[in-house]
């Protein structure tokens, strides 16, 4: 009689791990649709420092190891912008801007197909969570009605 019930329990298991692995992908999208986001925001601040500077302005640039220098703007008609791939190009002011617009737009394309994959991943996992309860409920159920068998015993 105990034997149905280990059964049951294996199954049990089974749902209780394909739970938490939609768990962990579920934290794995979220970890990435904030990396994303972060990625979105650091061109919107490119963006911005772009339409304000002009030439001749003094700025600090980046050299590695959180170290910066002053650094005086030539020509703000000269801006490299990254392609992808290890490409970068020589666009001028509206062009780069352009460029990283198009790039965040690509950003927001992925962004909402991670959250698509996740509210699958979530409706996926809602509907193993209702088998993994219907299957608690048989489980109680059989033991239930083998408890009153033994007790007409």
């Amino acid at each position: 009689m105990m034997g149905g019930g280990g059964g049951g329990g294996g199954q049990m298991q089974q749902v209780a791990q394909e739970i938490e692995q939609m768990e962990q992908e579920i934290d794995a999208i979220d970890e990435e649709i904030e990396r994303l986001r972060e990625k979105k925001s650091d061109i919107d601040e490119a963006i911005e420092a772009i339409k304000v500077l002009e030439s001749g302005s003094t700025v600090q640039v980046p050299v590695g190891g959180d170290a910066y220098i002053r650094a005086t703007i030539d020509d703000i008609d000269e801006v490299v912008v990254s392609l992808g791939g290890g490409y970068s190009a020589e666009r001028e002011q509206d062009g780069a801007i352009d460029t990283l617009g198009t790039k965040q737009e690509t950003l927001d394309d992925h962004i909402g197909e991670l959250q698509e994959e996740k509210a699958e991943v979530e409706t996926e996992m809602e509907e193993l969570e209702q088998q993994a309860q219907q299957m608690q409920q048989q489980q109680m159920q059989q033991m239930m009605q083998q408890q009153q068998e033994q007790d007409d015993e």
